[in-house]
């Protein structure tokens, strides 16, 4: 901590410098005010080149007309004449114009590769805005089409048939990891992106290309603001806060951005049914410093620590179901607790080497520790009856008829220890103005250290129920049980685990004509090769290679279409959670899970009402073999570890966006989806994550005769999983669903003053942003099920399935400030 002190002193005040010199610095952008990386900026034989953000800075001798000459192979040169004072800063912001190498409206270099490359780009500001219970980039791209999410208490999201672990997140090209032991969303508290220090954000649902990593759904790929000058923030509301503050060193060499964060989600979780005696906290701070030490060089450091807290006493219970003639009610009474930490610590430092315009070489070290434990000893004792459902009744609601009594008790003494180091180079060549070769080498270690003990006893109307795996006849009670008294089930394991990863990547990237039509090509192959070392058993060495191809075609038509056309393979080689089996013992010769993508998009850019709309429509197709058959309970995965099972998912996805209200940007997302699997032989059956349908919108309006009140809309409509039968059911017996999720979040806002409206109040002139705003979560009181709990009526020999649902309506008051 007193290191990154120094680190964060330096960057705030930095070193003077000297007297005889002047400072110039700016953002550079195109035409379409984006950012360009990697345009030389120079001063006779001084140099500097901007970075991601489009940023630069170089010193220039003062009292001297000098000339600045700003240039890029995919740009016209612009150059500039100034005369500064000794000790001036002075800020230049030049808008480049792109050369004759256009498509249409779109320019294949630069940051409008985007959208060849079929990547969904985020604005932060959006990010910021739009309500939801849990809050965040993660809140956003569940509203887009073929990402499918039916927890709002969740940053979890499955894409186009993959599971939660199916998806890569890139923070500064840097790889991130989701908690271990976490079992529902409630306990995951804050997502590891802090969204007051994003940038830029940048989402693909399939079909990416070989830079990025081997898991087979989806990347998310984060970048964090490099700051220019001193500025902060602050957010509070009924659920916590956060403040973020960034500054920049007098020589501009130096900058911080350091963000706190506190969240308290008691507000929503006692809007659940379980009335509950706990506070869940959760906290992190992060700060990224960067160096800029030359025009070659370029330093940053990124650190993180979190620590969630989850002290869990439940009490009571009541949930109501049945029908109206038979209206049933399950009671709970629980006694004990739940004791759940998460300590996590990360750290990543990354260097940045510009040989030159066309040549750059990335170094990025990273190291992640987490520590979790999950312990607690929760009896529940259980009352199944018939409602009085007489209005006249004075008992009217109450239970007077019980039909089963029972117990559970649950324990678990679960602790897990996990240190992942990534060592990473990265290099880029420009060959030619069309052509441009990207590779990279990266190796990890994982060391796992996880102890597993949990088990579980079902009591019903005083007869132990066994384990339901057990070959045993229990009939009671009109037959004595003779079986051996078991939990209903048991996990017991002790993994000491390490997992050595060399991986790499080489790709070119072209872009060329056929006739008067415009293409861009990318042709890439991953390989990676691994082995798991257990203390038990040592697992063999394997290798899988990952060929990989995307086409884009820009017609030139009147009309502003860009056609896309990905085809590659992806394997994702197992992580840790997919090397353990459902008895907790660690598989180490788990083979790698294999997917082939096929993606077709179109993407339409047009004018409506003299406003800009795009509309882009996918269809895609994806066949998996050696798939590791799961099992999801809340957000909790348990894997067979056995590749035993193929698979396949195709679907269509559409997303229209633009601005519906003039000045704001909204879109309707819609998505078709089916994935089923085959295990052994026995059959196509619906795969945990096949959620037909989705709909999604996120709108944005304001009132015309007050422009200062703003109104935020989120809502998602996701047909039913997989997943309301019994844990232990066969699902080749038990192909329940369950019911759809509904869910609309809204929010008002009051704006003060923001990059569109101004005050002449003085108290609001140190402020750049200044709102209060009002949010209501499930707005139309949806009752939506996560899971289902099973209870048996011990007379008809019934079982139940009664619905574990989610948050209700719930209000916050939120504050935004931002100097």
């Amino acid at each position: 901590m007193k290191q990154l002190f120094l680190l964060w002193f330096f960057a705030a005040f930095g070193f003077s410098s000297l007297a005889q010199t002047a400072r110039v610095k700016g953002v550079i952008l195109d035409e379409f005010n984006l950012p360009i990386e990697n345009v030389t900026v120079k001063v006779g034989d001084k140099g500097t080149v901007t970075n991601a953000n489009g940023f630069y800075f170089l010193e220039i001798s003062a009292n001297t007309k000098v000339t600045l000459t700003f240039s890029h192979v995919s740009f016209k040169k612009t150059t500039v004449e100034i005369t500064l004072k000794p000790n001036e800063d002075y800020e230049l912001n030049p808008v480049l114009s792109s050369k004759v190498e256009q498509i249409g409206e779109v320019t294949v270099t630069g940051a409008n590769k985007k959208r060849v490359e079929g990547i969904t780009t985020i604005d932060p500001v959006i990010i910021r805005r739009i309500p939801g219970a849990n809050a965040g980039i993660e809140n956003i791209i569940k509203t887009l089409p073929g990402v499918y999410s039916n927890n709002e208490l969740s940053t979890s999201y499955a894409v186009r048939g993959g599971n939660y672990d199916d998806n890569l997140v890139y923070v500064n090209e840097i790889e991130v990891y989701r908690p271990f032991l976490i079992r529902s969303g409630q306990q995951e508290g804050l997502s590891f992106t802090n969204t007051d220090m994003v940038e830029a954000v940048d989402f693909s649902a399939g079909g990416f290309q070989s830079k990025y990593g081997d898991k087979m759904a989806s990347v998310l790929d984060i970048t964090y603001r490099n700051p220019t000058k001193f500025k902060a923030g602050l957010e509070a509301s009924l659920l916590g806060g956060s403040l973020t503050v960034e500054g920049v060193s007098k020589n501009q060499k130096w900058n911080n951005i350091t963000g706190v964060r506190y969240r308290d989600n008691s507000l929503l979780v006692n809007s659940q049914e379980t009335e509950t005696n706990f506070r869940p906290t959760f906290f992190d701070v992060q700060s990224m410093v960067n160096f800029n030490a030359s025009a070659k060089w370029q330093f940053s450091f990124l650190g993180n620590i979190s620590q969630n807290r989850y002290n869990y006493q439940p009490l009571t219970r009541q949930t109501n179901f049945g029908t109206i003639d038979e209206p049933i009610a399950l009671l709970v009474f629980y006694e004990g607790q739940e004791n759940d930490e998460y300590l996590t610590m990360f750290g990543a430092g990354k260097a940045v080497y510009q040989y030159n315009e066309k040549n750059k070489l990335k170094f990025i070290a990273s190291g992640y520790h987490t520590q979790e434990q999950e312990h607690y000893d929760i009896l529940a004792q259980y009352r199944l009856g018939e409602v009085d459902s007489n209005i006249g009744s004075e008992t009217f609601g109450d239970v007077f008829f019980t039909r089963g009594v029972g117990s559970q008790l649950n324990h678990a003494r679960n602790n897990l220890d996990a240190l992942i180091f990534n060592a990473e180079v990265k290099g880029f060549h420009e060959v030619s103005e069309k052509s441009q070769v990207e590779w990279g080498i990266k190796y990890t270690r994982e060391d796992i250290r996880d102890r597993i003990v949990e088990w579980e006893v079902i009591d019903s109307a005083g007869f132990s129920l066994p384990n339901p795996e057990l070959d045993y006849i229990n009939d009671q009670p009109y037959n004595p049980y003779t079986g051996p008294l078991a939990p209903f089930q048991s996990v017991r394991a002790t993994n000491f685990t390490v997992i050595n990863r060399f991986s790499g990547y080489a790709q070119w990237n072209y872009r060329g004509k056929i006739g008067s039509h415009q293409y861009w090509l990318n042709a890439g192959i991953r390989g990676h090769q691994w082995q798991v070392l257990d203390r038990n058993e040592n697992g063999k060495s394997q290798v899988v290679f990952s060929p990989r191809t995307q086409f884009a075609l820009k017609p030139n038509w009147q009309k502003d279409m860009v056609f896309r056309f990905s085809l590659g393979m992806y394997h994702q080689p197992p992580f840790y959670r997919e090397l353990r089996g459902n008895d907790g013992i660690v598989n180490p010769n788990v083979k790698a899970q294999q997917s082939v993508h096929l993606v077709l998009s179109n993407d339409y850019s047009f004018k409506l009402w003299d406003r800009p709309f795009k509309l882009i429509s996918e269809a895609y197709y994806k066949h998996f073999t050696d798939v590791n058959k799961y099992t999801i309970d809340n957000v909790r995965i348990r894997y067979q570890a056995n590749n035993d099972a193929e698979a396949y998912a195709y679907g269509f996805d559409a997303r229209l966006n633009g601005e519906f209200v003039p000045g704001t940007e909204s879109w309707f997302s819609f998505g078709y989806l089916k994935t089923e699997e085959n295990q052994d032989g026995k059959g196509f059956i619906a795969r945990p994550t096949d959620q037909r349908l989705k709909f999604g919108i996120l709108f944005q309006d304001y009132m015309p005769n007050i422009p200062n009140v703003k109104l935020y809309l989120n809502l998602v409509y996701n047909t039913g999983l997989p997943g309301g039968s019994p844990a232990y059911a066969d699902p080749y017996e038990y192909q329940l669903r369950l019911n759809d999720y509904r869910r609309a979040d809204a929010g008002f806002s009051y704006i003060f003053k923001d990059e569109s409206l101004t005050s002449s109040k003085k108290w609001l002139q140190p402020f750049s942003e200044f709102s209060l705003g009002f949010e209501i979560f499930n707005l139309f009181n949806n009752q939506n099920a996560i899971t289902n709990t099973w209870v048996r009526d011990v007379y008809t020999k019934t079982q139940y399935g009664i619905p574990n649902y989610m948050t209700t309506r719930v209000f916050n008051l939120k504050l935004i400030a931002r100097l």
